[in-house]
């Protein structure tokens, strides 16, 4: 997968942004950290830590837990496991920027022993004999265009009666040519299904006991919030950050609001499990 193509996502671009949060902090290059100082910014994907606490108590995620998370940014998601579970969480990005802010900020979280980072293709990966008890994904599984290997992978690596969870987009209607052109380019979009092709890719791979919810609705309030929370407080985030970022934001905080508002483009969350 290509790395420098997925920055055609604007919510990927501008990784000073994290710093220019940090510097309003009063903490931008040293000092300890707090979760709760990082999940206003570092939870790139809906409803912020609900929807890890969502995972954490279906999945009863603890200390005793091996969890790997694919696509894990700069490791908003990854870490809040590891913090609140005491989990031995494996933190998996494509981007070299986000990996290495990640890294730097698990580390002033104090959770550099529960989160390992590692910068790397999810498909290429050579994860030897490392097996997990839960893989999850917020976000991150669509940008993936080989979902065959994608699941036989995640089933590979997954522990017996280990589970398998992902947020995801996926699609109500099909798209036309020119909207999966937009959708590859601004949502760097490289694989989405429909709903009941999620469930049968599952299927056919050998995984058991799916279920999946519709967050269509759930995710298109959210961004509509989102938009204009992040429009009430402009003139905050043009002093914290500048123009060209705040336009970059409004940008694929509009584009998301069109497309889940557009009848075609939905969220799922499903998940899976290995016998």
């Amino acid at each position: 997968m290509n790395n420098d193509k997925i920055k055609s996502m604007k919510l990927y671009n501008f990784i000073d942004r994290v710093y220019n949060e940090l510097k309003e902090l009063g903490k931008e290059k040293s000092g300890d950290l707090s979760i709760s100082e990082l999940s206003s910014f570092d939870q790139l994907h809906y409803h912020g830590t609900e929807a890890i606490d969502y995972a954490i108590k279906k999945f009863n995620i603890n200390e005793k837990s091996k969890v790997l998370e694919i696509g894990s940014g700069i490791g908003g998601p990854s870490r809040y496991i590891a913090q609140k579970t005491g989990a031995s969480v494996t933190a998996l990005e494509l981007q070299n920027d986000h990996h290495k802010v990640g890294i730097e900020l698990s580390k002033r979280c104090g959770l550099d022993n529960n989160v390992e980072h590692i910068c790397g293709d999810f498909l290429t990966y050579d994860f030897k004999d490392n097996r997990y008890d839960t893989i999850v994904s917020w976000l991150a599984l669509y940008h993936i265009p080989e979902r065959e290997k994608l699941l036989d992978i995640c089933f590979k690596i997954l522990k017996s009666n280990g589970n398998f969870f992902a947020e995801d987009f996926a699609y109500h209607k099909p798209f036309s040519i020119e909207e999966s052109q937009e959708l590859s380019t601004d949502f760097f979009a490289n694989y989405i299904v429909s709903y009941s092709g999620y469930v049968s890719d599952l299927n056919r791979k050998g995984f058991v006991s799916i279920e999946k919810d519709d967050m269509t609705k759930s995710w298109s309030e959210f961004t509509k919030l989102r938009f204009k929370a992040y429009q009430d407080n402009i003139e905050r985030h043009i002093r914290v950050h500048n123009q060209d970022i705040v336009d970059n934001m409004l940008y694929f905080y509009s584009f998301a609001k069109r497309y889940l508002d557009g009848g075609k483009l939905g969220g799922i969350r499903i998940s899976a499990k290995k016998e």
